[in-house]
């Protein structure tokens, strides 16, 4: 017990390790990798999803009509309404006269038809319908300019710098634009949503829509990576004459989430060959290493005055680190604890805290928990404890 105490009142763990490769990469050797890459397409980026990490950039920050990828923030915030339950799923949405004269691609919905937000989702991640986006932005925000002023204040929670929504759709306005960088960091919010990939990798489907019950719209994906590669399972489409064609990308390989973004691509193919071209290169040419697992135990702690004298410490979120294949690189965990713990405490409450160092710099901090209960200790407590004890020494 005094060696437990003694290093619970040092509260300071050092534990230093290498993760093994072949040879350390450099910044050239960095960009010698991406020298194969051929992206027409005027900007583009790839990202890793769990960290935002940017794996290639080309023009990433200049701002360009983002078409119909617009979408992927009108579905961010639907996701995120659905999350604080808002709105539900079975919901039935009155149709309104500017939404059913939205144009461009649609579902064809009819002036006060109503259509479930299930329909309505679907509607917008298959077939890219303005019609049931801009149905959406109504219901959700009360009116249509609201809806806006929704994405625009999403777009500056997320740091998007480059990016000005005037519409939920995407059709050609002034003033309406983004860039392929901000594409990814709203990419990036999205796939958090799990959710969203059952519509995401739908590939065609029925809908009702119109007044008439029997009145059915078949959908299919606009998103043909989803038939090329089984590791995609999103994201948006987008095509007009001014902002050519773009697509925003995610494909899962393993524990690895890849983003990758076109702008203006010279063809629809190309934007699909470019996109899954970006996405093979993050795949093959970097791994994705667990530093420090979710839920971990690095030690036990002493309690005061609980029922049980001591208890587990654990990590409450783990951390990976996206790098080359070919690098090498050194961490140190620093782990301090809280002095002087006394019950009752909860599981989870936060006991103590672990930095990561690499190279001597911070790169995150992850807290410190307890694993699980500890009641104060009472009378009762201390008679059984006395019980039994006594019961032990008599055997």
């Amino acid at each position: 017990m005094k060696k437990s105490i003694s290093f619970f009142l040092t509260c300071l763990l050092l534990f230093n390790y290498t993760i093994v490769s072949a040879e350390p990469a450099t910044e050239e050797g960095k960009d010698a990798q991406t020298e194969g890459l051929q992206i027409e397409s005027s900007s583009a980026i790839l990202i890793d999803a769990a960290t935002g990490q940017i794996l290639y950039e080309k023009n990433a920050n200049e701002r360009r009509a983002p078409a119909s990828v617009t979408k992927v923030m009108t579905m961010l915030i639907i996701m995120e309404e659905l999350d604080k339950e808002n709105i539900s799923i079975n919901d039935q949405v009155t149709v309104s006269q500017f939404a059913a004269d939205m144009g461009g691609s649609q579902l064809f919905l009819e002036p006060s038809e109503t259509v479930s937000v299930d329909d309505l989702l679907k509607g917008i991640a298959i077939e890219s319908a303005n019609d049931a986006a801009a149905t959406m932005a109504e219901y959700i925000a009360g009116d249509y300019q609201s809806f806006i002023g929704m994405m625009n204040e999403k777009a500056k929670e997320l740091g998007m710098k480059d990016t000005q929504f005037m519409n939920s759709n995407g059709l050609p306005a002034e003033g309406h634009y983004s860039s392929a960088n901000d594409i990814a960091l709203m990419s990036k919010e999205l796939v958090k949503y799990p959710k969203i990939h059952e519509y995401l990798t739908i590939w065609m489907t029925d809908v009702n829509v119109g007044k008439n019950d029997d009145k059915v719209r078949t959908l299919a994906n606009t998103n043909k990576l989803l038939r090329r590669d089984n590791r995609v399972d999103g994201l948006k489409t987008g095509y007009t004459d001014d902002a050519g064609y773009c697509l925003s990308a995610t494909a899962k390989e393993g524990s690895m989430r890849l983003i990758s973004v076109v702008l203006d691509a010279p063809s629809s193919n190309d934007r699909f060959d470019e996109a899954l071209q970006l996405l093979n290169y993050g795949f093959s040419q970097y791994k994705n290493e667990t530093v420090v697992e979710e839920n971990m135990v690095l030690d036990t702690i002493p309690i005061n005055r609980g029922v049980k004298e001591e208890i587990n410490v654990v990590t409450k979120d783990g951390y990976s680190q996206l790098m080359l294949k070919s690098e090498k690189k050194e961490f140190k965990q620093e782990v301090k604890l809280n002095e002087n713990i006394s019950a009752p405490i909860a599981k989870g409450d936060k006991v103590g805290e672990l930095k990561i160092l690499e190279n001597g710099k911070e790169v995150t901090k992850i807290d410190l928990i307890a694993e699980e209960d500890v009641e104060k200790i009472n009378f009762f407590n201390l008679f059984n404890k006395f019980i039994t004890q006594f019961i032990n020494l008599s055997n």
